[in-house]
């Protein structure tokens, strides 16, 4: 009898399993091909023997000007397409999908908080040229700060920045779980499910929900569904892309002009720090009202006042009426 149960149980996990895994095949047919995140020109640059993916927008001749998403299990370019084509009238756009996101190859390597200060540097360097602007958010805040350490960074726009987001430290067994090729593979579709994208946006990302624009959250929907997307954020659950680096005091010591956005109404990384940053690194404070960790999605013509005047901006578009405070 005991026998008879345990091969029962068996079978309904193993059934359990391959009705997953043709489940996520399905969802990755229905996700289909990935568009392009932003307007312009799709390009390829060859990095480590990967092929990174980035947009080309706007005049070559302008100042160029390199956008740099934040790190999540969706993140791709597509979080700057509110913005890039009106900073493309004034600068020379490049906005790159980091490797393990987006357009981007995602191998299934082992992806550190180092891997991308590298990227970015490498980028900066061959991509970028000389006395590039950065505008980073989230996370990649962290990896543009220690990037520009090794590359000609003329100024720097940090949104939301942050050295760190899992509490706890390192989690190996995380990572190994989510990249393991059944269960991660059914875990990280369930992290990647419509509702979880909506709940982690209301949660943080944006002050109100509605925000969430349909077309950003298919995008999302869509990237998180491509083939191999679950390794870079096994990497970002797990604690292994968090950065040891001091913000305020990296900031202060690279002496490169540098302005911080902030949304007033962000919990995770609450004005509070923002203003103790700007405070250490000796930066400049914008402030976004109704808005959280997305300032530039959620209320893109106030957050492109905010920093016309750093950017020097030709603004002559009416601004949505949120205030835009300078600290």
């Amino acid at each position: 009898m005991r026998a008879k149960k345990a091969l029962y149980a068996a079978g309904g996990v193993v059934g359990a399993i391959g009705v997953g895994v043709l489940t996520d095949r399905l969802l990755r047919r229905r996700a289909g091909d990935l568009p392009r995140p932003l307007p312009g020109a799709g390009e390829t640059y060859r990095w480590r023997g990967m092929d990174t993916y980035y947009t080309d927008l706007g005049n070559p001749d302008n100042p160029t000007l390199v956008l740099v998403h934040g790190v999540n299990a969706a993140a791709s370019s597509n979080e700057f397409v509110s913005i890039a084509e009106a900073l493309a009238a004034d600068y020379h756009v490049v906005a790159p999908d980091l490797p393990g996101f987006g357009r981007s190859d995602r191998p299934p390597i082992q992806y550190t908080n180092e891997h991308y200060e590298d990227f970015l540097r490498a980028f900066l360097e061959d991509v970028a040229g000389e006395d590039a602007t950065v505008l980073a958010s989230s996370l990649s805040a962290a990896y543009a700060v220690e990037a520009a350490k090794g590359a000609s960074v003329s100024r720097l726009v940090l949104v939301s920045p942050t050295a760190s987001t899992m509490p706890g430290g390192e989690k190996p067994m995380v990572r190994r779980l989510l990249r393991s090729p059944v269960v991660g593979t059914l875990a990280f579709d369930a992290i990647a499910s419509e509702r979880s994208l909506e709940y982690f946006s209301a949660d943080h990302s944006y002050y109100d929900a509605d925000a969430y624009a349909t077309d950003r959250k298919r995008y999302d929907w869509q990237t998180t569904h491509q083939s191999g997307a679950r390794y870079a954020p096994a990497s970002f659950v797990a604690g292994y892309l968090d950065s040891d680096v001091d913000l305020g005091a990296a900031i202060a010591d690279l002496d490169v002009p540098t302005t911080l956005v902030w949304g007033r109404e962000a919990e995770t990384t609450p004005l509070s720090t923002g203003r103790e940053l700007a405070d250490r690194a000796n930066a400049k404070l914008v402030v976004v009202d109704y808005a959280a960790l997305l300032p530039h999605d959620e209320h893109p013509e106030a957050f492109l006042d905010g920093i016309a005047d750093d950017l020097d901006l030709d603004r002559d578009v009416e601004a949505d009426r949120i205030a835009v405070e300078r600290e």
